[in-house]
């Protein structure tokens, strides 16, 4: 039977040693970062940019959130203009990344950094601020200032489990690894030490296939050792999602389509959406018969439950907050992915032959 050798045979400064000379060599370009090279010089990475970033990556990958930040970035170039746009506004241009209370959170956030003049430069300063957890807080900290600190992702997750082939299922090891981390964390380079972490886990010890042969911990990797590195981390049981069922409502008259925006608690809060239905928990998705004027069911699966939404062709339907938007707008108009799905089901079925 495998067994781990001793965490202790791994010291901080061969870890950090290790990774930040593969770092040196291997650091992904990407809109938002310092390299390696630049930071040496002394050139600083903008907190504005890495915390921007860092809200938009959670739950969305690099290549779908790269748009969306430079986008942002050239309408709200720095934290007090975030903090003076219109909310609304915010909550459109963030349609399409999902998780939409980090969207409210980021403008609540740039109110209270513009009033305190910028970002703290701590990590237990910035884990105060809206929207800000353990995680985001370590990456702005050492990213941003160099603090010390570890900044603990999925990634950094993996390639720590993986290291020392950790038995303890992964809700139960967070605390351990982030011990570990903390102290393989340098006192110099702690910023590049987090984005290399980060990009090992991302282009190396992948989830499903690591490409071990190009880690620079190939013959100290402990999981590499057992034959089955992707066996780390451990996870326990995934348990089901529930399903949930609804009807969204298509309302057009004289060219423009009745939305409305959503109400500031709740899911989807604050975001433009089409008229719906309550979305009632059932135990199993039935398919849906063709009856009247539904026009289809779209499917959208959100982190605690599934969707099914029945789409519905109706004359007039009852909002407590009505917008009315030409047809020609819509694909600019903001809707978060749930309620494009449905409407480009009702364009498809309208569409002429």
């Amino acid at each position: 039977m495998f067994r781990p050798v001793p965490e202790a045979t791994l010291t901080t400064k061969e870890v950090s040693a290790r990774l930040l000379g593969w770092y040196d060599h291997n650091a992904r370009v990407l809109p938002w970062r310092t390299g390696p090279e630049d930071r040496k010089r002394g050139i600083t990475t903008d907190p504005y940019a890495v915390w921007m970033s860092e809200i938009m990556l959670q739950q969305t990958t690099i290549p779908h959130a790269t748009r969306y930040f430079i986008e942002f970035q050239r309408r709200w170039p720095t934290v007090e203009a975030l903090a003076a746009a219109n909310r609304d506004d915010i909550m459109e241009a963030w349609a399409g990344l999902g998780y939409y209370s980090r969207a409210r959170n980021l403008y609540k956030c740039a109110q209270e950094v513009a009033a305190l003049g910028g970002f703290p430069d701590s990590a237990s300063e910035l884990i105060k601020l809206p929207g800000i957890g353990p995680y985001t807080a370590g990456a702005i900290a050492s990213i941003a200032f160099d603090e010390p600190v570890a900044a603990v992702d999925g990634n950094v997750e993996r390639v720590t489990t993986r290291l020392l082939a950790i038995e303890t299922p992964l809700k139960e090891a967070k605390p351990r690894i982030k011990d570990l981390v903390t102290d393989w964390v340098p006192e110099q380079r702690a910023g590049d030490f987090a984005q290399a972490m980060m990009d090992l886990g991302a282009t190396i010890c992948t989830p499903k296939s690591p490409q071990c042969l190009l880690c620079p911990f190939l013959d100290v990797c402990e999981g590499h050792k057992s034959g089955e590195p992707t066996r780390f981390p451990v996870k326990g049981k995934k348990k089901p999602k529930p399903f949930r069922t609804g009807e969204a409502y298509i309302c057009v008259r004289d060219g423009k389509l009745l939305a409305e925006r959503r109400p500031d608690t709740g899911l989807l809060a604050g975001t433009l959406g089409l008229p719906t239905s309550d979305w009632v928990v059932v135990e199993k998705i039935d398919p849906a018969p063709e009856m009247g004027a539904c026009v289809g069911r779209v499917k959208h699966v959100f982190t605690h439950f599934e969707l099914h939404l029945s789409v519905i062709e109706c004359e007039d339907v009852q909002v407590n907050r009505p917008i009315w938007i030409p047809i020609e707008n819509l694909n600019e108009s903001g809707f978060p992915s749930v309620f494009r799905k449905a409407l480009i089901l009702y364009q498809s079925f309208r569409k002429p032959d």
